[in-house]
């Protein structure tokens, strides 16, 4: 038998038997590696630590530290759970079961829904075969070989994946009694399986698709240790307690009803205060750095969407009407009316750069399963925008979007981060313009400092873009700003403009958002916040409370004087106890408690509480006037 050399992450090489495995790879470094390895890399293809090596191999022991470990244990500790519901229900049917971004999932085909005390006894289950310590063993057969297994388990869902494989072979993962459908890899046994929680229960269609049948999805999270699952269960409980639509409620911001449709936000006078405050901030940042504002109507005949590309590429997410026997669209994007107003008239090479701003309202068919709150609705508002401008200006327009994008998020006190999305597989446009497109989003990214990556195909079908997701203060991503770079549609709708050389030349347009759905935002400003809004941007920016009957007429003056310096004010006069008063002001999270007692009126002042309970010192209503409006510039 003749050896073979591998070479490790740091360029050294190690002689090992011809048949070795990463785990001998591992164990001839040292016994703590060798039972720290969970897997393996073979010329940077991930691998299980049974695998054998080959001569010439770069080899990189993966072990519960490593970057790749997180997915490797969610993607083996959704086969644990599969494994523990066939155990628990012997008549399920299993489908699939990934790990995705905050832990795994798996999909179930049972005629009696799953309960909360289900998953209690499915967790049990885990924890005992994790225990039992079974060797997780991979095994390769024919197409035809894994058929014959899975029919004879019942499996019906496994022979439509087997059906879908191109391939000749598949690989099978098996633990016990339990086998699984799986390309792999996973951990050496059930035992690696040490901290982990089931968290919810959901409906799923198989394969998504509407069409079918409706299973039943296991939601859950692992990690490593059982410290850093407590510290993200932790995480979880105060996502609960931040949760907007909880918030909403209690702070009666929104709310939706069945009668009026799912999907469809009713703002309530604080919630609409809100949606103006941050409306009026949006106008004002857009001015001063040089957008036109305009308006567009909500319908627009479908040839328009026809011309556009949208009724081919967009239009299962659109809604249609009828006017007079002619087609119109419901208006699922603002470019459209952007565009012509553009057309409106000629325009020459010393016009452009155009910015055309619309607080734009828009509709999109949404499935009822994915709406969420705020955060997915079937009509929203967009701060939307297009830039029209020169191929040689577009590189310092889409610098000036990102700069715009980064001041916004300060104030807001968000940190993001940026992918460019590449183009789909649906797509309109030449390979040309995409290439163009492409090259201007990736330059201005590189030129701007700040890392980035890549997310191959998920542009829009027009073009590529830039994808901004915030992170809020529970370390959470979401996807708000975006910028889009379009060479085609103002070929389609021949926009032109007049060059220096008196020639019509073609403009870019830039599709651009940057706190993106209104509705969306709101969202997540409510879970980021806590509610806590700044003083800026509060609904109600103070409540003036009474101690007794005896201090109504001075509260009233105080009150009329604050709403007529402009101060967003509510009163509370009611017969109750002063801390009854302070308990539901802090709940509604109002910034500023006002206490009017005998010594205030007697002194003309006012005793500003904030509301984490602190105490400012008396004063005149006039210097609170000047107090707040300060604190508010503060943070804007």
């Amino acid at each position: 038998m003749s050896d073979i050399k591998v070479t490790l992450p740091d360029g050294s090489e190690r002689v090992l038997a011809e048949g070795a495995t990463v785990r001998d790879l591992a164990a001839s470094i040292g016994a703590g590696l060798a039972k720290a390895a969970i897997a393996g890399k073979l010329d940077g293809v991930q691998v299980d630590v049974s695998a054998p090596l080959f001569d010439g191999a770069r080899v990189e022991i993966i072990t519960e530290k490593s970057p790749e470990a997180l997915e490797i244990i969610r993607h083996s500790t959704s086969h644990l759970m599969a494994q523990a519901v066939r155990d628990l229900f012997p008549r399920v049917k299993v489908t699939i079961g990934p790990a995705v971004e905050n832990g795994f999932y798996y999909d179930f085909d049972l005629d009696a829904p799953f309960t909360p005390e289900d998953l209690e006894k499915i967790e049990a289950r885990m924890r005992e075969l994790a225990k039992a310590d079974f060797k997780v063993e991979r095994q390769v057969l024919s197409k035809d070989e894994a058929s014959k297994l899975f029919r004879e388990m019942g499996e019906t869902y496994k022979l439509e994946l087997i059906d879908a494989i191109a391939d000749d072979t598949v690989s099978l993962y098996w633990q016990g009694n339990f086998a699984d459908l799986c390309r792999g890899p996973h951990l050496p046994s059930t035992s690696f399986c040490r901290a982990f929680k089931l968290t919810s229960l959901a409906g799923a269609y198989w394969r998504g698709d509407e069409k079918n049948k409706m299973l039943q999805r296991v939601y859950g999270t692992a990690f490593a240790d059982k410290k850093e699952l407590d510290a993200y269960l932790e995480r979880l409980e105060e996502a609960k307690r931040r949760d907007h639509r909880k918030l909403g409620r209690e702070l009666d911001l929104f709310s939706f009803s069945d009668e009026v449709g799912a999907g469809f936000v009713i703002w309530h006078p604080k919630g609409a205060m809100l949606r103006t405050l941050l409306e009026d901030f949006e106008r004002k940042e857009h001015l001063k750095r040089g957008y036109d504002i305009v308006v567009g109507p909500q319908i627009l005949k479908t040839e328009l969407w026809q011309r556009s590309g949208h009724y081919e590429n967009y239009r299962e997410n659109m809604y249609f009407t009828e006017v007079e026997g002619q087609g119109f669209g419901i208006k699922p994007m603002n470019c459209l009316s952007h565009m012509m107003i553009y057309r409106s008239q000629l325009r020459s090479y010393r016009d452009l750069p155009l910015r055309f701003f619309e607080l734009g309202t828009v509709h999109r068919h949404e499935r009822a399963g994915v709406l969420h709150g705020l955060l997915r609705v079937r009509c929203f508002t967009q701060d939307d925008a297009h830039i029209l401008c020169t191929p040689e200006q577009l590189d310092a327009e889409i610098k000036s979007v990102i700069s715009f994008v980064n001041d916004v998020m300060g104030i807001f006190g968000f940190e993001y981060e940026m992918e460019l999305s590449t183009r789909p597989e649906k797509s309109i446009g030449s390979d040309q313009d995409w290439e163009r497109a492409t090259n201007a989003l990736l330059g201005a990214l590189k030129d701007s400092g700040r890392p980035y990556e890549i997310n191959e195909g998920d542009g829009a079908f027009y073009g590529p873009k830039i994808d901004i997701k915030l992170r809020d203060s529970l370390d959470r991503r979401w996807q708000c700003a975006t910028i889009q770079c379009d060479f085609t549609l103002p070929d389609r709708f021949d926009l032109t403009y007049v060059d220096a050389d008196g020639e019509r030349k073609r403009p870019v347009m830039v599709h651009r958002v940057i706190l993106g759905s209104i509705e969306r935002f709101i969202g997540v400003l409510i879970e980021h916040y806590a509610g806590n809004f700044p003083v800026w941007l509060s609904p109600v920016q103070a409540i003036v409370l009474t101690v007794t009957d005896n201090q109504l007429a001075y509260a009233g003056q105080v009150f009329d004087q604050l709403r007529a310096s402009g101060i967003r004010v509510q009163k509370d006069f009611r017969n109750e106890k002063l801390g009854y008063k302070i308990r539901e002001a802090q709940l509604q999270k109002i910034p500023y408690m006002l206490v009017i007692g005998d010594k205030e009126v007697e002194t003309a002042t006012i005793t500003p509480r904030f509301r984490d309970g602190a105490n400012l010192e008396p004063m005149k209503t006039e210097d609170f006037v000047a107090f707040i409006q300060d604190e508010a510039k503060r943070f804007k």
